[in-house]
């Protein structure tokens, strides 16, 4: 529900401003990677930035915890210290009978490796960073909906209090106003709700399941990817487009998960924790994946794919992150492009922020849908016509079945599936991809 207010940012309509109000350029509500980000390169490019998060830094949530060379980069663009972060060489796949390890390559605009860091230890480090170079960083704040003026433009965010953590929060009913808000909520994504936003049910959805392990496996340096899963006793009819996980996060522990993607919303209908309990007695009792090592519950979430929300911009409110739609098709992967997400919002903002007429501000505002669209829209849309051809157990057996042993083409499948390749220049490998997501229509 959109709370109104006057078209000045006075008084709002049908009642009195509170007298706690606070105001700043920017307004970003949920502090996890695509929020972090925003507020980082805001306060960074000198913007008064407010970041609000309901709960406490560093609380769990369902993730594979796997950070691909496309996230290093925009870590090392916002200039985090990655030194001691628990770092990989490349990719295990295992499928078919076969076994292919495949490296990070060296490239230009990407490094020679991955990282893992638990969900919890990553939101926290990403939110005291933003706060460190100058973002106003408030918990125990619910954000209850957006407030608009009487044009329907978002010029700030209702808010309560709901406890006090460790960084400041605020002690009564508050409004946050400023000209630009930021939906960095995740999958609920409930200011865009409020403000009309739905999500496109014709766009993928994926799911995914985990658990921590303590496991001698923590030392093991490949991310390594198994691809055949089934929905019930291993049969031909029973494959599932998807893949399960084992790779290390550090400190002894193991992530051991799967995700699953569909075109239609058929895929929350299977009960993937099942699926992850045959998986797990499946795993050899070397590996130690027992009830007694589980450290946590076991965690599940929906990942929405594929720019499945829009207008990422409209009327004072952007969406980045999970909030926009924007885990990846080919590989479930949302914390590269949350990241992302929040560095291009960012620019756009500050530019908005430096012109002198409302016009001026709308057009530096516009670019930041036209940059999603450049950086993903093609590539989403190539990644859309995957599910469709891998949720059909013949296709999934096929590509398993003769595509493993083709080097070649698994360089091509990597990149793909990873993300990781040059939008300019590079190899024949991504001059074909550059190709590709210029044939297809944008996301």
């Amino acid at each position: 529900m959109a709370h109104a207010d006057s078209a000045s940012g006075a008084a709002p309509v049908g009642g009195p401003a509170f007298a706690g109000d606070m105001s700043a350029d920017v307004v970003v509500v949920g502090a996890g990677p695509a929020g972090a980000s925003a507020a980082y390169h805001l306060a960074a490019q000198g913007l008064d930035v407010i970041l609000a998060e309901k709960q406490e830094l560093g609380r769990d949530k369902a993730c594979g915890d796997g950070l691909t060379p496309s996230a290093v980069r925009e870590l090392v663009r916002m200039g985090v210290d990655i030194s001691d972060w628990r770092r990989n060489e490349g990719l295990r796949v295992i499928g078919g009978g076969r076994r292919l390890h495949i490296p990070w390559p060296e490239q230009v605009s990407l490094p020679s490796y991955g990282l893992a860091r638990r969900r919890s230890d990553l939101d926290r480090d990403l939110a005291e960073h933003a706060a460190n170079a100058g973002a106003r960083l408030l918990t125990g704040v619910t954000v209850t909906g957006p407030v608009t003026n009487t044009a329907g433009r978002v010029v700030g965010v209702a808010a309560r209090p709901t406890a006090r953590f460790t960084y400041p929060g605020i002690s009564s009913p508050t409004r946050l106003r400023a000209p630009v808000v930021i939906d960095a909520g995740g999958v609920s994504a409930r200011l865009a709700t409020a403000m009309g936003r739905d999500k496109n049910g014709r766009r993928p959805l994926g799911v995914a399941v985990r658990a921590y392990f303590r496991s001698p496996r923590a030392e093991d340096s490949w991310m390594e990817s198994r691809l055949e899963l089934w929905d019930g006793p291993a049969n031909r009819s029973a494959l599932l487009p998807g893949y399960g996980w084992v790779w290390s996060v550090g400190d002894g522990l193991v992530n051991v998960g799967l995700g699953s993607v569909s075109s239609h919303p058929a895929a929350a209908r299977v009960d993937y924790r099942a699926v992850f309990a045959r998986w797990l007695a499946s795993a050899p009792a070397s590996w130690g994946f027992t009830p007694d090592n589980q450290v946590g519950p076991l965690a599940s979430s929906a990942l929405p794919m594929a720019f499945n929300r829009k207008p990422h911009y409209a009327d004072g409110l952007m969406l980045v992150g999970d909030a926009g739609g924007m885990v990846s098709p080919f590989n479930g992967e949302g914390i590269a492009q949350a990241l992302m997400s929040g560095r291009l919002a960012a620019e756009a903002a500050a530019q908005a922020a430096a012109r002198s007429t409302a016009a001026g501000r709308e057009r530096a505002l516009a670019q930041y849908p036209a940059a999603l669209e450049a950086e993903m829209g093609g590539y989403y849309t190539l990644g859309r016509i995957f599910v469709a051809l891998i949720e059909h157990p013949e296709v999934m057996r096929a590509c398993i079945r003769y595509g493993l042993g083709r080097k070649r083409l698994m360089k091509l499948v990597s990149k793909l599936l990873s993300d990781g390749w040059e939008r300019r220049g590079g190899d024949a490998t991504d001059h074909l991809i550059q190709l590709l997501t210029r044939m297809v229509p944008a996301a």
